[in-house]
């Protein structure tokens, strides 16, 4: 039989907090005595059409637990992608049309299993259940809390504070959620720490309901982005997308700092915590370089979405670019038919810079360069020929003026 406590261990490695530790020994116990498997549940609402590594701290967790009898319960919000989540909204959310959703949606389902296992996975909309609710089922829903204990959340009590609108659609979505827990009838559900609300809300239904037991909850850590300050985010830039090139994948976990290196090794490797120990000991004593660990991470994570194969080449790759000053294998090719370009209309033509002003002020920092050669006077201008353009460390494009 398997060590259930170093199983245990695993699954504590990285969490925030477990709400019913004893229930998930328990099931884990029953699996590997009795055969029997249990049900966790992750909601996402398909707001954006990517998922990102923040998304994959979860997912991760559930693979996990998907090796020790637990079948997943993939919960695509598209009911409740509707009104969105408030959770640590200072207003509220755009409503998202009906194609934005199913387009979203599809897409979660096609990255999703880049983790999980899909023969332990069970793909499953809340719009099954929730659109049938009707009238008298929401109703009776909204009847089961009352404002007072929804404006004990931070979220709603800052805004009701501060008088920015909170819409009645709100105060449902966290109704809306445990709901789905009980018509799911999950034994562990799993999310975010901003979730925590929401997440109690399915063990409170749970007993309203009677449906017979209560689920567990794991809460995960918000992964710090890129940036280094702020939690992983699509609108702030500083994501790495699942659906990325292995080189972009690559390089951009390596652009990460050391100190956050090793919060992304705790909530994404598959490493044991003990094995991470031993790192930050052989970092400290000067056996090992940080530059290595990263590179190690780098691969794993890339590897993930990619295979060894392809994160070996990008590891090739960044050492070629930037280690050994060489230009990159593959970048985009750009023509233009004139006599002569300006340095920064041909920047923003080949897709380096969004905007001219954006390429003056690239240029301002002393961050391009044209054949390798930095560029400082923004009023150059590029006679016919063909040149290789470079913003910053990573971004390249190949040029030809005829």
């Amino acid at each position: 039989m398997n060590n259930i406590d170093s199983i245990m261990q695993e699954i504590k490695k990285g969490v925030a907090e477990i709400i019913d530790f004893s229930r998930i020994e328990s099931l884990i116990k029953n699996y590997y005595e009795n055969g029997k498997n249990f049900y966790i549940k992750a909601g996402f609402d398909p707001t954006a059409p990517d998922l990102h590594l923040g998304h994959t701290v979860v997912l991760n967790k559930m693979r996990l637990l998907q090796k020790h009898g637990g079948i997943v319960q993939f919960l695509i919000g598209d009911f409740t992608a509707k009104i969105g989540d408030p959770s640590g909204k200072s207003a509220t959310r755009k409503v998202l049309d009906d194609d934005t959703i199913a387009k979203n949606a599809k897409t979660y389902k096609e990255q999703v299993f880049k983790i999980l296992d899909e023969s332990k996975t069970e793909v499953m909309f809340n719009s099954a259940w929730l659109s049938k609710l009707g009238a008298d089922g929401l109703i009776a829903l909204a009847s089961t809390f009352n404002v007072a204990r929804m404006l004990e959340r931070d979220d709603f009590t800052k805004r009701y504070k501060n008088e920015t609108p909170i819409a009645i659609s709100e105060f449902l979505y966290p109704l809306l959620q445990g709901y789905d827990s009980v018509a799911m009838k999950c034994d562990i559900e799993m999310g975010g720490t901003d979730q925590k609300f929401n997440l109690l809300m399915g063990r409170t239904l749970g007993r309203t309901y009677g449906i017979g037991k209560e689920q567990a909850i794991i809460m995960m850590p918000l992964l710090v982005g890129l940036d280094g300050v702020n939690k992983m985010s699509k609108s702030l830039g500083n994501y790495i997308g699942v659906t990325e090139s292995a080189n972009d994948i690559f390089a951009k976990t390596l652009s990460i700092s050391d100190d956050l290196m090793w919060v992304w090794y705790e909530l994404l490797s598959d490493k044991s915590s003990d094995d991470i120990l031993n790192l930050k000991a052989d970092v400290s004593s000067a056996k090992l370089h940080p530059k290595k660990v990263k590179e190690n991470l780098a691969l794993e994570i890339t590897s993930r979405f990619h295979g060894i194969s392809e994160a070996g080449a990008a590891k090739d790759e960044f050492d070629r670019v930037h280690s050994k000053k060489e230009l990159p294998s593959d970048m985009p090719e750009f023509e233009i038919v004139k006599d002569e370009i300006w340095i920064v209309e041909a920047l923003s033509n080949c897709a380096l810079c969004s905007s001219n002003a954006e390429a003056r002020r690239h240029i301002k920092a002393n961050a391009v360069s044209v054949n390798q050669q930095k560029v400082i006077d923004e009023q150059l201008k590029l006679a016919k020929g063909e040149y290789i353009l470079q913003v910053g460390k990573k971004t390249y494009a190949k040029l030809k003026v005829k």
